[in-house]
């Protein structure tokens, strides 16, 4: 396809993951505005709530200012001034980034993935910029530079992913963009190339493999504390139409709540409002939002909860068995020397992977926590200093013990082909020097018969 056909259908397919993120956050919201009040009050009301919905999504600060009522009854200190809020409702973002990560795809299999990149992440920057300024009033403003850029930027985050794997699938000289990377990645040396690449495979699959098992775990304690969560949802009293759209905020929060998980698992835990811990050592949480969801939480201390950490310890380990290069010798066929056969090669590699699940369970941790409310709730969620730190701990301990056990499996094989190599060696070289024996009639009858 041409340049210009490949960003049309680029920006199209950006428009149209925008008009679902916007719808999904706004037929819960016209729900409420026709059955709940009775088409009493303005339906502009909605709309913008529903942008400020899918802008928070994306991780753009949102700043309210209650009235005075509505503020006396919280009960909050601090209600009655302008507050943010910033924790982002990672549901809208994940949509975002997998219709992204489909045109960073189609774009690079065409051959032209930077500027279907571009042309998406230009109509979400425009998209997110003209929301922001509609839909700001004096009760509730998004930031201008945040909602031009934040949104713009998980849309990129997806093409970069979509165009790396459709690269590494297909030809890499068919793409412009991916041939020139290509071409500069192989003038670094290869050594380089080599540890970073494994390095990245094995923290990245640690990451994602320890999100794993927060999901699983998620929905084992949703599952159990059902009946709590039901009885929650039944408190409220919110009817049909306010349930939706409070399951629909709650189906937003839970890539959130799975990173707080993944926190938990790691030890350090999270928090729901300042002051409160959430973590394999204890419980301890004061007044909470009124989501039924929090319903699952645990309350109290697991008596082997510090065992979790065996979980990111198997998964570094696993992944450097998979991954880890097995290099008996620090010399190439070539007979140059070779620092992947190198004693402390394992050991960077280790650290390597350790450094990047730190870095990407840190950020994960950073963009999923934020401020909720006034007062204490201005702090919910992770640590993410505390989270990348004993990811990088944990996950590269492991990755270390599971390079150094494919290196000693290495050179465990070598010796054994050396050694029957040798022999056979020995055993040709004796077959030449040696005379052949003498004619035996004898024998040659035997073979005969």
């Amino acid at each position: 396809m041409r340049r210009t056909t490949i960003a049309l259908l680029a920006g199209l397919e950006a428009s149209v993951a925008a008009l679902i993120g916007l719808g999904i956050a706004l037929v819960p919201l016209m729900l409420l505005w026709a059955v709940h009040f009775g088409l009493a009050v303005d339906a502009a009301l909605f709309l913008r709530a529903a942008a400020d919905v899918w802008l928070l999504g994306h991780g753009v600060d949102l700043v309210v200012q209650l009235d005075a009522v509505t503020a006396e009854q919280t009960g909050l200190p601090g209600a009655g001034d302008p507050f943010p809020i910033t924790i982002a409702l990672l549901g809208f973002a994940l949509i975002s980034v997998a219709f992204a990560r489909r045109i960073g795809r189609r774009s690079a299999a065409e051959g032209h993935s930077f500027t279907g990149g571009v042309s998406a992440v230009a109509v979400y920057a425009v998209v997110g910029f003209v929301l922001a300024t509609a839909a700001g009033v004096d009760g509730a403003r998004s930031s201008l530079w945040q909602a031009a850029l934040l949104p713009a930027l998980t849309m990129a985050v997806g093409v970069v992913i979509g165009a790396v794997t459709e690269s590494l699938r297909d030809d890499p000289m068919t793409d412009a963009a991916g041939g020139l990377v290509r071409r500069r990645v192989a003038e670094l040396p290869p050594a380089l190339v080599d540890g970073v690449r494994i390095a990245v495979r094995i923290g990245a699959g640690a990451a994602f493999g320890l999100l794993a098992v927060a999901g699983v775990l998620v929905a084992v304690l949703i599952t159990i504390d059902y009946a709590t969560i039901a009885g929650l949802y039944q408190s409220l009293g919110s009817g049909i139409d306010g349930g939706i759209a409070l399951t629909v905020a709650e189906l937003s929060l839970i890539p959130n709540v799975v990173i707080w998980g993944a926190a938990w698992l790691l030890g350090p835990g999270f928090a729901i409002g300042a002051g409160s811990s959430v973590a394999p050592s204890g419980t301890l949480i004061g007044p909470m939002p009124g989501l039924p969801l929090l319903g699952a939480l645990p309350n109290e201390a697991q008596p082997f909860g510090a065992l979790w950490l065996v979980v990111p310890v198997l998964l570094g380990f696993v992944g450097a068995w998979l991954v880890a290069p097995s290099v008996p010798s620090e010399w190439s066929p070539h007979g140059e020397r070779d620092v992947r056969g190198a004693w402390w090669f394992p050991a960077v590699i280790g650290v390597g992977s350790g450094a990047v699940a730190g870095l990407v369970l840190g950020l994960l941790a950073w963009w999923s926590g934020g401020a909720v409310g006034p007062g204490r709730l201005a702090e919910v969620g992770p640590d993410p200093w505390a989270v990348a730190g004993v990811a990088a701990l944990v996950v590269g301990v492991g990755a270390i013990a599971g390079a150094y056990s494919v290196r000693a499996r290495g050179r465990s094989d070598g010796g054994h082909e050396a050694s029957a190599r040798s022999s056979f060696d020995r055993g040709f070289e004796r077959g030449i020097d040696e005379e052949p024996p003498p004619f035996d009639p004898n024998t040659t009858e035997v073979l005969g018969r």
